[in-house]
């Protein structure tokens, strides 16, 4: 509300003229990142010892890795101060018409939603088994849908530029403009419904060691708010999208404010969730930020390239879906354990071992990823 409130004001005397500042996104960007990390500063130890005086821990699985029973009672549900200091400073900062921002927002609060009602089953059961999967499934589907049938159906205040390409894909390396993929509404429509909900499921499979899911996140939505941000930049009349060959979205770019804004509560989170976690991050973190990561995907039309991007998240998700099938089909597992950081841990690496190389592999995959900005 910042934004709104205090650009208003810019024309009202001589000396408020410096509030034009506001209108520039990468202020904002540092603002919201800003905001969001002071937040979780301050409010992360308190939150620590509600959560253990309240005797809200995590739950362990009986069949995991020996080293992850003494992480039992482990305060959990950390996602909630996330969201908080996710959602705040995105309010504050952003341009809260945008139809970008408010359906990237409602599905994270609404995975967050899904995400506390499985983690309150789980500590009320004393199991790691929570809210059913297809419960969960059918909610993540209803809520996705919901938010992309809004870019769908209520047309009337959506960008032109997004109406004009909202049913086209943007093939990873490959001129928007040259070779387009263009899809009918419907099939898209069930298409990016199917990409929220993966990522989401994505970012849930690989929260199973300290960190581990909050590192990739986070090189993510850094990525993400650069290619939101020049999706829309325009300098000196130039547009930048036009450029680059890149879907021209300049609506897009305010998603770059709740992207600035994730990284800055991701990185306050990860203070007191890097090895050995003080605090963990639960299903209503995790189903959360990855629904955000999904709608961010959808709306800069980067759904085929956030494949390569989130590929820590991706193989984590094929190895479990591997080893299902595996079992299934045959009564054998391909890996030690699902997920895949499981199956290292069985093999006798230490838990930071495989946390650090995750983020490693994550930051040359985001390499990658941004360097097909180039490579048309």
């Amino acid at each position: 509300m910042i934004y709104e409130l205090l650009y208003s004001l810019r024309g009202e005397a001589s000396f408020l003229t410096w509030l034009n500042v506001l209108r520039y996104i990468p202020f904002r960007v540092i603002a919201a990142t800003i905001t969001a990390m002071v937040l979780a500063f301050l409010l992360a130890p308190w939150f620590i010892r509600e959560l253990q005086r309240k005797q809200i821990g995590q739950v362990v699985r009986q069949d995991g890795p020996e080293s992850h029973l003494s992480k039992a009672g482990t305060p959990t549900m950390g996602g909630a101060l996330i969201l908080l200091c996710l959602l705040v400073p995105t309010m504050l900062w952003c341009d809260v018409r945008n139809p970008f921002v408010l359906a990237t927002t409602a599905v994270t609060v609404g995975y967050g939603m899904i995400g506390y009602l499985d983690d309150y089953l789980k500590l009320k059961r004393k199991s790691s088994g929570g809210l059913a999967g297809k419960y969960k499934l059918l909610g993540q589907f209803l809520i996705a849908g919901a938010a992309i049938g809004y870019t769908f159906v209520w047309t009337e205040g959506l960008p032109a530029d997004w109406l004009e390409i909202r049913t086209r894909l943007s093939v990873p390396f490959m001129a928007f403009n040259k070779y387009p993929i263009t899809l009918p509404v419907a099939v898209y429509v069930v298409f990016a419904v199917l990409v929220v909900v993966a990522w989401s499921n994505a970012v849930n499979l690989t929260d199973g060691l300290d960190g581990l899911a909050i590192g990739p996140v986070l090189i993510n939505a850094s990525a993400y708010l650069f290619l939101s941000y020049v999706a829309g930049a325009v300098f000196f009349g130039f547009s930048v999208a036009k450029y680059l060959d890149i879907p021209p979205l300049q609506s897009a770019s305010e998603l770059a404010v709740y992207c600035g804004a994730m990284v800055g509560a991701g990185t306050g989170f990860l203070w007191y969730n890097t090895y050995p976690a003080q605090v963990f991050m639960g299903d209503v973190g995790s189903l959360a930020l990855g629904g955000g990561l999904g709608m961010l995907a959808v709306f800069t039309k980067n759904e085929l390239l956030s494949i390569v991007l989130g590929g820590v998240m991706v193989l984590e998700t094929v190895s479990v879906v591997t080893q299902v099938v595996s079992f299934k089909l045959t009564g054998k597992r391909v890996f030690l354990m699902a997920p895949i950081h499981h199956h290292f841990e069985k093999k006798g690496w230490p838990e930071p071992r495989v946390i650090v190389r995750f983020w490693i592999i994550s930051v040359l995959l985001a390499l990658v990823s941004l360097s097909s900005l180039k490579l048309r």
